[in-house]
């Protein structure tokens, strides 16, 4: 075992507390504009784009330049907003400046990293090296979540290289149960039992496939392997699902399992190193808006389901690159060589990933959903939400993500305990095994 980093001094204490009180007296969530390389203003298009394209992730200047296969259409627009400064809630701040001095890293016999000392909070908010890349992926699985997300507007459309669509619609539960930072809620919760965290999708339609439900399960020690289950509702019954399932497909879709979590990466911290890159500021869609305009598909590009500019201006964002992969002892059979995640520095979130294959080519290309919510309590805060889009740039097909309708709102924390007459923060119904044997009760 050893210390994260030098700074655990009582300066670099100080230091951590000054940066946490200065951005406490902001006491708001988009804390200031300011000027950005490329102005507000500004919109990007089929013509000018080679203008802008030091501020392109490398999947996005793929899609421009017209080299793989889901390429920009003539009439694409991105239009530039004003670049923004978020803060997370101030118990999430307080429990960084409060906890991340006694965050230690451990090695395991894997060849992998993992924490101990970790209570709440940013684990690494100066992070540097060694390890400063998995630092960031450690601060990236960490970041702040609202203690539960929950809808039941849940949308999937599938689209083919012939442009086929289908699509499933369903309810997502996601429920932070340890580390939380939320006010009025303990850090812990009490029904927790060892669990960090729990993702509960269920299948609404098509019918032949209704209730159909996932359930993983991730654990306060991060050396743990998760814990996933499947029920089938012809079987009446759930089915372990082997942890060396993670590269398959969610419900037949694009995503797989390592890739549905807050900022596109659900891998976890110990199986997974992480190189650091560098910064790059990037092109991000970040929208300011929040509401049932996200499902509304004539908001998108036809046949490439990317957001048109009704949806919300883009921001020039100052991101960490970073490369995460598997670790040499659990690399063989491993659907993807690395991710290259664009990690955003107000956020400690992804805001677009680029995957790669087993022979180093660019194979799915994504870019998350955060935006700015109303918190129960907290205010408004940029947390994940709105809509996202993976495209599979080999096999030619894509998958879109979109988390709410008209009828249907994405909900958070305390919102959940009454959503439509149902308590979806009732832990042992939507955030344990025992409560996939009543679905069908």
């Amino acid at each position: 075992m050893f210390e994260t980093e030098k700074p655990r001094s009582l300066m670099s204490g100080l230091l951590i507390a000054a940066m946490m009180a200065a951005i406490l007296v902001l006491n708001t969530s988009v804390l200031r504009a300011e000027e950005s390389a490329v102005p507000a203003g500004t919109v990007i298009t089929s013509q000018n784009w080679q203008q802008y394209k030091q501020y392109m992730p490398d999947g996005m200047v793929a899609m421009f330049a017209g080299t793989v296969y889901w390429k920009f259409p003539q009439d694409i627009q991105f239009e530039v907003g004003p670049t923004q400064h978020y803060a997370p809630p101030k118990p999430y701040l307080d429990n960084t400046e409060k906890y991340s001095r006694q965050v230690n890293i451990i090695n395991l016999p894997n060849g992998g990293h993992s924490i101990t000392g970790y209570v709440a909070g940013l684990p690494f908010p100066n992070p540097s090296e060694p390890l400063k890349g998995w630092k960031l992926l450690v601060d990236n699985w960490y970041t702040y979540v609202p203690y539960n997300l929950c809808t039941a507007g849940w949308y999937f459309m599938f689209e083919d290289r012939l442009h086929n669509i289908s699509h499933d619609t369903g309810v997502i539960v996601y429920r932070r149960l340890s580390f939380i930072s939320d006010v009025g809620s303990p850090i812990n919760d009490p029904k927790a039992q060892g669990v960090d965290y729990a993702e509960f999708l269920q299948l609404i339609t098509p019918e032949q496939a209704r209730y159909t439900t996932e359930l993983t399960l991730y654990y306060t020690n991060p050396a743990k392997a998760e814990d996933q289950f499947l029920f089938i509702p012809s079987l009446r019954r759930s089915l372990r699902v082997s942890s060396q399932a993670r590269c398959s497909p969610l419900f037949g879709s694009d995503y797989t399992y390592d890739d549905t979590r807050t900022g596109d990466f659900n891998g976890g911290i110990a199986r997974f190193d992480a190189a650091y890159l560098g910064e790059k500021d990037i092109l991000a869609f970040l929208p300011e808006q929040n509401d049932a305009a996200f499902a509304d598909l004539n908001n998108y590009y036809p046949n490439l389901s990317f957001p048109k500019p009704a949806l919300g201006k883009w921001q020039i964002r100052s991101t960490w690159k970073i490369d995460i992969h598997r670790v040499p002892s659990e690399a063989r059979g491993y659907c993807y060589s690395r991710r290259v995640n664009y990690m955003d520095k107000d956020l400690y979130v992804g805001v677009w990933g680029d995957l790669y294959d087993s022979q180093g080519k660019l194979w799915k290309s994504t870019y998350s959903p955060i935006w700015n919510a109303s918190l129960p309590g907290e205010g408004k805060h940029m947390v994940f939400g709105g809509a996202s889009t993976i495209w599979d740039q080999q096999a030619e097909h894509l998958s879109l993500t979109i988390f709410e309708n008209a009828q249907d709102r994405l909900m958070y924390s305390q919102d959940c305990s009454n959503y439509h007459g149902t308590d979806y923060n009732n832990v042992r119904k939507y955030s344990s095994i025992s409560g996939l044997a009543e679905i069908l009760r």
